[in-house]
């Protein structure tokens, strides 16, 4: 399956071992809110994640994207538990290319730094790259959050360079936003060391 110019990426539920991806929905929202209060991930100021009071106003964005073909966010739900741990995208999708981006993420600390993420990646690119048939898939992240630009390069990602002043933050910083992708010729490799990580 490709993505053609009038077409929109449909909604999909990606299934891993440790990680299930399905469509955002509003009635994920209280769930939504127990897991960003794992960690007061709002609190941190180099990244831009939703408050409690704001889930809802966050959902209704996502879900506006989605309707008008720039986005499809998923809910990330750790799969033993079934609980709800987060959320993540296909983002600044072109059908043209195809091409997207992979952000808007963000996952409760006590899942952070765990096999949750690395399989979230994989089922992510591998539906981009074998499903949607994408050429590139990009990251983006603040140039001082070391923490998410060490795992996008384990990812195997490459820096396509920094955009200096891209965006304001809600605290009134300037952000220097850095630009990662992998692209289609790269996806086997990559696809492989994810697996290795893994223990497919």
């Amino acid at each position: 399956m490709s993505v053609s110019n009038n077409t929109k990426i449909s909604p999909v539920t990606l299934t891993g071992q440790h990680v299930q991806l399905v469509p955002l929905d509003p009635t994920h929202l209280e769930r939504l809110i127990a897991a960003v209060k794992d960690g007061n991930l709002w609190e941190l100021w180099y990244t831009s994640i939703p408050t409690p009071d704001l889930m809802r106003a966050e959902i209704d964005r996502r879900l506006a994207l989605q309707a008008a073909g720039a986005m499809l966010p998923f809910t990330v739900v750790d799969r033993p538990s079934g609980r709800v741990v987060g959320m993540t995208t296909y983002m600044n999708i072109d059908a043209a290319g195809p091409r997207l981006e992979i952000g808007s993420t963000w996952y409760a600390q006590s899942v952070q730094r765990s096999a949750l993420n690395t399989e979230a990646k994989l089922l992510l690119l591998r539906h981009a790259f074998e499903q949607l048939n994408c050429i590139a898939v990009e990251f983006r992240t603040h140039f001082f959050n070391q923490r998410s630009r060490r795992a996008i390069e384990r990812l195997g990602a490459k820096l396509d360079g920094i955009l200096r002043h891209h965006m304001r933050m809600a605290n009134g910083t300037l952000r220097d936003t850095c630009v990662y992708s992998i692209i289609a010729a790269e996806w086997s490799a990559v696809r492989a060391n994810l697996e290795y990580r893994l223990g497919y």
